[in-house]
């Protein structure tokens, strides 16, 4: 069962923008390390971002670096994740997960609770 809810996900074009949303209905998403993955067609999953709790110094793979943004507000019990400038190489499931201990070493297995994947699709 699923712990975890993204939202935010569509198709939109080549440098367009999305934000993707992660909700932790039934508990408080604040306590929590929450993790952005995604994985693309025929691929393994791969770490995106990370944000730690509370807030410190946030995480991305390279491949994102500058273009997306990991956040996360407290008060409504959301994690963010804004995407700006999107490539079709960015056209993935995306999927948000949470651990109690942090964004290190930031492998799959690390985090326990996860959503059910929201698709992003980049394409003109």
């Amino acid at each position: 069962q699923s712990q975890l809810v993204e939202s935010g996900g569509g198709l939109v074009q080549p440098g367009g923008s999305l934000r993707l949303s992660c909700e932790a209905p039934g508990f408080t998403l604040s306590a929590y390390t929450v993790g952005w993955f995604r994985q693309a067609p025929g691929k393994q999953r791969e770490g995106v971002s990370c944000i730690g709790s509370p807030a410190a110094t946030p995480t991305y793979v390279d491949s994102v670096k500058g273009r997306f943004t990991i956040s996360r507000d407290d008060a409504k019990n959301i994690v963010y994740l804004q995407m700006n400038s999107l490539k079709p190489e960015d056209t993935a499931v995306y999927y948000c997960a949470a651990n109690l201990f942090g964004c290190y070493p930031g492998d799959e297995a690390d985090f326990p609770s996860w959503g059910q994947g929201t698709q992003v699709t980049v394409s003109s």
